[in-house]
């Protein structure tokens, strides 16, 4: 599974028409409304980096009101416990 994180610029008038739009491309697991540089954050979630190139240059950047877009590629996702292990010392209490 290939996860990417999407930061989105639309046009101020259309952020929750875009948000709507873009949540409901398949591949596209969540939409976030955000404060920053960016109005949305999008998260994908596709099998194959290929897959990456349908659902946001194919479709997700062709939604009307969408000004700009910046995908990160995650490489690992870390849990709470995976992190308590990475950061562990190996001491105990």
């Amino acid at each position: 599974m290939v996860t990417a994180f999407v930061m989105i610029q639309t046009a101020t008038d259309s952020i929750p028409e875009c948000a709507q739009q873009i949540s409901a491309i398949s591949g596209i697991s969540e939409v976030y409304s955000v404060a920053g540089d960016w109005d949305l954050i999008a998260v994908a979630r596709v099998h194959k980096h290929e897959d990456l190139a349908e659902v946001i240059a194919n479709k997700l950047s062709k939604i009307p009101g969408i000004r700009g877009t910046q995908t990160h590629i995650a490489f690992r996702a870390y849990s709470d416990h995976d992190l308590e292990a990475a950061f562990s010392l190996g001491l105990d209490d």
